[in-house]
């Protein structure tokens, strides 16, 4: 039988209970004495505490009691750094762990007023915004432009074998937990809020080049992305994140509940996501590369998506899937010396899913670096017109470009109500080799005459035993063109030779 744990109750070292007082040096010294101890418990009971920065020891096991609120001060010296700024901060350690019924807060406030910059990655949307002469108001956090401390909740750098379990988080100033470099990283039964009308910056879970992370059985509703995936020199060198599974989770965000993000240098990889719900999300799977870095080997199923258009200042447009592959300055327009080639994506395989969103579906690969070995199995795509946005940009329900080697299996794409006057076709493809349509059912777009089907400079493209109603091809490059078994009227442009389409 294992030996009893040593508990190190905060009361016993100062700690009153009331959000009044500053808990912090109670809850520090209980922490530094459970790790010069060897480890064990560090016991938070019910009770009201505001601290500010607490460095957690090796072998500790923080526990906050149902009850318990440990909650983040909005006094900015009590963080040590403002860089490495967060609630619970650990460094180089081994066996810890945040576990417990109770509440972390991050007592976040917000206040709109109008944007005063130009914000490159979202520039499409402010563009409409303009065109439709409506104000570009937009959140920002408290204080923003004078404060300088936006504390994360959680910040680990380098730690092995830790347990973030049982616990809520709520109102974070900046992500909410963030670890770089850690292995062996559990997380399991939380729940994270923040505003998705004000949250700006409020991440759930990100993990930047970390291995053997798993998440499982968690609520996350945030203003900015629910789970990102990051490869970054943020806090060090840069490294993958690798081995990662993600289950049993509900995931709602103002921007992207999934994301393979942007912040890429090297590589995110052996990734599996099954069992997730997407409630009330502005984008929901996001596979995306800025900074030349790889995203390969990755299996998402049994999954639901629900997507609507949110202020306009997120990213994302009410897309249930979203691929896109830039250099960085192509996006906002800075030259960088020695900038990377375009990154990668390939061997992404998406299956059962039922997906209803108001955005496009855009899977975009490079004219450098094309996406590659994409499979998407039995997806259910329903597309409707979002009538309370703020605008509507969808023609197309999906969108794939400069990619080769893929497979749909089995795919739907309908229309729901309320309808757009926008919508054209069902799916536009556009310099892909190597396509393969298998059992696909595509509907008109209501009240459009464009085809459902629109080909343009594809090499290879297999259409068989589908139902889409109208096929054209365009371009000098397409040719091998074949459909089999496949109800559809299918014309071509003056451009194309006639004996390539058969």
């Amino acid at each position: 039988m294992a030996p009893a744990q040593r508990v190190f109750d905060v009361k016993d070292y100062g700690a009153t209970g009331r959000k009044s007082d500053d808990a912090r040096p109670a809850l520090q010294k209980a922490i530094d004495a459970c790790g010069k101890a060897g480890g064990g418990q560090v016991y938070v009971p019910a009770g009201e505490y505001t601290s500010g920065q607490l460095h957690l020891r090796s072998g500790v096991r923080l526990y906050v009691e149902a009850g318990a609120t440990i909650y983040a001060t909005l006094d900015g010296s009590q963080y040590d750094d403002p860089k490495k700024a967060a609630l619970i901060y650990g460094e180089d350690l081994h066996d810890i762990a945040l576990e417990g019924a109770g509440t972390l807060d991050g007592q976040a406030a917000y206040e709109w007023h109008p944007s005063n910059f130009t914000d490159y990655y979202i520039l499409p949307n402010q563009r409409q915004m303009e065109a439709a002469g409506k104000p570009l108001l937009r959140s920002f956090p408290t204080g923003f432009g004078k404060e300088s401390v936006y504390p994360r909740m959680v910040l680990l750098l380098r730690c092995v074998d830790v347990r973030i379990a049982g616990l809520k988080f709520l109102h974070s100033r900046s992500w909410t937990i963030n670890p770089y470099a850690c292995k062996r990283l559990v997380i399991d039964g939380v729940y994270i809020y923040s505003s998705q009308k004000d949250a700006v910056w409020a991440d759930g879970i990100d993990p930047d080049g970390c291995q053997d992370v798993h998440i499982s059985n968690c609520t996350i509703e945030t203003g900015d992305d629910a789970i990102v995936f990051y490869s970054t020199n943020l806090w060090g060198p840069v490294q993958p994140t690798e081995n990662v599974t993600v289950a049993n989770s509900r995931l709602s965000s103002s921007s992207s509940a999934i994301k393979f993000c942007d912040g890429n240098s090297k590589a995110v990889r052996h990734v599996t996501i099954s069992n997730v719900v997407i409630t009330n999300s502005n984008r929901g799977l996001a596979f995306m590369v800025f900074d030349g870095g790889i995203v390969e080997d990755v299996v998402i199923a049994d999954v639901t998506i629900d997507t609507r258009r949110f202020d306009w200042f997120w990213w994302g447009d009410g897309d249930p899937i979203h691929f896109n592959i830039e250099r960085r300055s192509e996006v906002d327009g800075v030259k960088r010396d020695n900038e990377p080639a375009a990154g990668i994506i390939r061997n992404v395989t998406i299956s059962n899913v039922i997906a209803h969103g108001q955005g496009t579906s855009a899977m975009h690969g490079h004219p450098d670096s094309w996406l590659q070995g994409i499979r998407l199995n039995h997806v259910r795509l329903f597309v409707s017109h979002g009538a309370e946005a703020p605008y509507e940009s969808t023609t197309a329900a999906m969108t794939l470009e400069y990619a080769r080697d893929v497979a749909m299996n089995d795919v739907e794409i309908a229309w729901e109500e309320p309808h757009a006057a926008t919508w054209q076709t069902g799916l536009a493809v556009n310099h892909v080799e190597d396509l393969v349509l298998d059992g696909a059912r595509i509907d008109a777009a209501p009240g459009s005459d464009q085809p459902v089907l629109r080909l343009n400079d594809v090499d290879g493209v297999l259409v068989r035993q589908s139902r889409i109603g109208s096929v054209h091809v365009t371009g000098s490059k397409s040719r091998a063109v074949r459909l089999v078994e496949t109800e559809a009227k299918l014309t071509e442009d003056p451009g194309v030779t006639p004996a390539i389409v058969k």
